[in-house]
């Protein structure tokens, strides 16, 4: 059953690709028709790759891997960060910073920059400092919160990438492409589709078609942390039913009187 309204797609105007002089051969397939010197993507094919897409994205959450979403141009940023902070996914909105995930180390050390300027402001140390080291901490904290702030409880690299507008995000996608991290991308009739590995034939200007592939997707994200959740509440109960005999035993000897512990003991013996 698919996952995608075909209606829904067609009144967000997820079929409206770019202007046809400037669309790229590779999105041939993906196209269904020319209207007014613009290309019309075939939304029956989009519905397709985003059940397709949305699928592996609820196996990724069910194994408890995070998704990094990357969309900073503006008709994107605060959809995406929405959504994702929804379904407890890190997203960068602001500014992909070279080396994201090729030096992660280094980012990881701007996030634990971060850690202890909250700390010093928590144990009181930052309200002894001069005012003027005051002010440049907060502005040191303010920048790495705006760029690093999504991500700052990514302890490791992502599992996948999703991307919005693979062209003004090309830095993000060579960098999960070098390693290996498999890319999920709205990709509209100008772009090339080579470098993503699950492609996504829409409409990447306008943010109601923006949010309605979002929504697919983080349905499906929910999904799997809900099936996650109660895998997890079955082995514990499953577990705690296991050592109910041992404990009830246990509780009978601690309850027994002492002439009938002793009465047990050259029986077990």
């Amino acid at each position: 059953m698919s996952r995608t309204n075909f209606q829904e797609l067609l009144d967000a105007g997820v079929h409206f690709g770019h202007l046809s002089r400037k669309w790229n051969p590779k999105m041939a397939p993906y196209i269904f028709d020319q209207k007014n010197g613009i290309h019309i993507i075939d939304l029956h094919k989009t519905i397709v790759k985003v059940d397709e897409a949305a699928e592996v994205m609820k196996e990724l959450a069910k194994s408890g891997r995070k998704i990094l979403f990357v969309a900073t141009k503006k008709q994107a940023k605060e959809v995406v960060s929405q959504k994702a902070a929804e379904v407890n996914m890190p997203s960068i909105t602001e500014r992909w910073a070279g080396g994201m995930l090729t030096n992660f180390p280094t980012i990881r050390k701007a996030i634990k920059k971060m850690s202890t300027i909250d700390k010093i402001k928590e144990d009181g140390t930052f309200e002894k400092l001069a005012k003027r080291e005051r002010l440049q901490i907060d502005r040191q904290r303010a920048k790495l919160e705006k760029n690093l702030g999504s991500i700052r409880d990514m302890s490791r690299l992502p599992s996948a990438l999703f991307v919005v507008d693979v062209q003004k995000e090309a830095n993000a996608v060579k960098e999960a492409n070098r390693l290996n991290i498999p890319v999920f991308a709205m990709v509209d009739t100008c772009c090339d589709p080579t470098p993503i590995d699950y492609v996504i034939p829409a409409n990447d200007d306008a943010t109601k078609s923006i949010e309605a592939i979002m929504n697919v997707l983080c349905k499906a994200i929910q999904e799997g942390l809900e099936e996650r959740k109660l895998e997890k509440d079955k082995e514990v109960a499953e577990e705690e039913e296991a050592v109910k005999p041992a404990v009830k035993k246990l509780r009978a000897r601690k309850g027994a009187k002492p002439a009938e512990a002793e009465a047990e003991t050259p029986a077990e013996a």
